[in-house]
């Protein structure tokens, strides 16, 4: 396999990261040094190591990869959201982790097209592994250019949780699946004082259900060409705002959902103070048992005349992948133990036992101690799917959308100026 281990791919990987940090390109084709440049030694870029799902599994799995491979260490740095930038502030000085698992979103959709990590796709091929990955998931994570950007690893379904105990509470007696219903629950349930759907309207929770919400009447080749271009002004999309707009103003969101978060989300919904939240399935890995216990999940409701038949849900392949870097070449024996081991079938069932996760991976393993997670894998053909923006969005775009969003959710905020702030982010992006 090539890799970017040239003047070219040094100087491609500095200018492209460049224009997407704040930080200047080191100048200069100095020998690669890694962060730790000890070949027994493998340095692994995570967000699993704290309080994200899968970390305690995780950890125990790097010390089962020790036991077996006793001259090989992982080395683990850990990062939360701002792992990107770390990340990339150590490419530009030639001092990157050999492995980094992080989802494909934002910055990291250049990457590979910039140099700072390499296409994964013949190593896949050598090392026997495309068999284990879902067709759905080598789609996701393959570029335009037939670049696999890494090995795919968790994925995610993003249903809708509904606790029926709630429902009931407010004299609703099944689980709504178009709006007209959503809004008549949504009046009965503020009419016990309880939240209706909760979201996080100030981050990237709320951003997603507004993308859903509007792809309501569009296909997914319409949703696709609506965040590639940035033009929200098509008659489909339009109508997708309007329904927005009119579920939002009926009172269907909760109070000030505009200024709450994805924690402030999974709060109220798993104390029961809301009685509805689109969730990814990490979150619903977090309900509690109490709550689990008298929850159901679907699809978000539909409007009639919509393109779809069937309240709709979001799936992705892309929550986590293990990326190379040009480092990690360097290192390519290792790596591949190292991948040979997470790929390992009992590997993959122990995320989905013990964490809850969803897998980009082949696997008959069930979430039995996660219910919610579990049903929401069953639902198939209850709902359709429509389109994760994440793949389509321009970095540049990203932070801007999520701003939007903001403003979106603001009661009283009209469709054309949602419009407006939407387009306006493609542009000051």
């Amino acid at each position: 396999m090539r890799s970017p281990l040239s003047r070219r791919g040094f100087l491609g990987a500095g200018s492209g990261l460049a224009a997407a940090t704040a930080f200047p390109a080191l100048s200069g084709c100095s020998a690669l040094a890694s962060a730790d440049s000890d070949p027994g030694t493998l340095v692994v870029h995570t967000q699993l190591g704290t309080t994200a799902p899968g970390s305690p599994t995780y950890r125990a799995l790097v010390e089962e990869f020790h036991a077996e491979h006793p001259g090989l260490r992982i080395k683990n740095l850990v990062n939360g959201d701002d792992l990107p930038q770390v990340y990339e502030t150590s490419r530009l000085a030639r001092k990157e982790p050999d492995v980094v698992m992080v989802n494909l979103y934002d910055k990291t959709l250049a990457w590979t097209d910039v140099g700072a990590t390499v296409d994964v796709g013949e190593y896949l091929d050598d090392w026997g592994l495309r068999g284990r990955v879902l067709p759905a998931a080598l789609k996701e994570w393959t570029d335009d250019e037939g670049r696999l950007r890494a090995f795919p690893y968790f994925a995610a379904n993003w249903p809708v949780a509904f606790n029926t105990t709630l429902l009931e509470r407010a004299g609703i007696g099944s689980v709504p699946t178009t709006g007209d219903q959503l809004i008549g629950a949504a009046r009965k349930l503020r009419a016990k004082g309880l939240a209706p759907v909760t979201v996080g309207g100030n981050d990237w929770t709320g951003q997603k259900l507004l993308a859903q919400i509007i792809q309501t009447f569009l296909t997914p080749e319409e949703a696709r060409e609506v965040y590639t271009s940035g033009d929200f002004g098509g008659r489909g999309v339009r109508q997708g705002i309007d329904y927005f707009v009119e579920l939002r103003d009926a009172g269907v969101f909760a109070d000030k959902a505009q200024g709450l978060t994805s924690d402030s989300m999974t709060t109220q919904y798993n104390t029961e103070a809301a009685a509805i939240q689109s969730a990814m399935s990490s979150a619903l890995a977090k309900v509690p048992a109490r709550t689990a216990a008298h929850s159901e999940v679907g699809g978000w409701p539909i409007a009639p005349g919509a393109a779809h038949t069937r309240p709709t849900i979001m799936r992705s392949y892309t929550l986590i992948g293990f990326w190379i870097s040009p480092n990690g070449v360097r290192k390519i024996p290792a790596v591949e133990k190292f991948l040979r081991f997470m790929y390992r079938p009992g590997t993959v069932s122990r995320f989905i036992t013990e964490s809850g996760r969803d897998m980009a991976l082949v696997t008959d393993t069930v979430s039995k101690d996660f219910p919610l997670v579990a049903a929401a894998q069953r639902l198939g053909d209850r709902v359709d799917q429509v389109l994760l923006p994440d793949l389509y969005v321009p970095p540049t775009a990203t932070q801007p959308l999520i701003t939007a969003t903001s403003t979106a959710f603001t009661r009283g905020t009209d469709a054309a100026t949602v419009r407006s702030v939407l387009e306006s982010a493609y542009r000051t992006g």
